[in-house]
């Protein structure tokens, strides 16, 4: 059964919002034949990214920067999932299949630092940005709460195939 793994930080009620949103969409009753994995950013590990067919990544803009804990993620998944970096240290195409994923970042003022940050790293992995990045500013309303689900069904639907 193909695999969506969502790893998120979600420290405050704005993140934890588009997190349910985004689950949900995932979880939609039109989406068959998906597992959707959750897991907290520091408790995902390269076990879960081996075995996802896809990925939904989740964090506040903490200080022009991805959150802390999505870091740490990155940091003790890389290489066992395929990470490749240059002989200078900079990120390299990984080899293998590109497989799906998708991003939302939540920020009270700006959110360009932390998907930079992010997409720099997944740079380095084999996935490839399968729907725009949601990027949230301010108060998470209906409307953003709907693109949330609607990126959750994006990405299980290309799971599913």
């Amino acid at each position: 059964m193909p695999r969506l793994l969502v790893v998120h930080h979600s420290p405050t009620p704005s993140v934890v919002a588009l997190t349910e949103a985004v689950v949900a969409g995932a979880s939609d009753d039109a989406i068959e034949g998906v597992e959707v994995v959750v897991r907290a950013a520091l408790e995902a590990d390269a076990d879960d990214v081996l075995a996802a067919d896809g990925f939904l990544l989740g964090t506040p803009a903490n200080f022009g920067y991805m959150s802390g804990a999505l870091k740490h993620f990155f940091d003790t998944i890389f290489l066992q999932a395929g990470g490749a970096l240059s002989d200078d240290g900079s990120a390299a195409a990984a080899d293998g299949g590109p497989k799906p994923y998708g991003l939302y970042v939540h920020g009270r003022y700006d959110t360009t630092g932390a998907v930079r940050s992010v997409q720099a790293i997944v740079g380095a992995l084999s996935w490839r940005q399968a729907a725009p990045v949601l990027e949230v500013l301010g108060d998470v309303g209906e409307a953003e709460r709907e693109s949330a689900y609607d990126l959750g069904g994006t990405l299980a639907a290309l799971v599913m195939g």
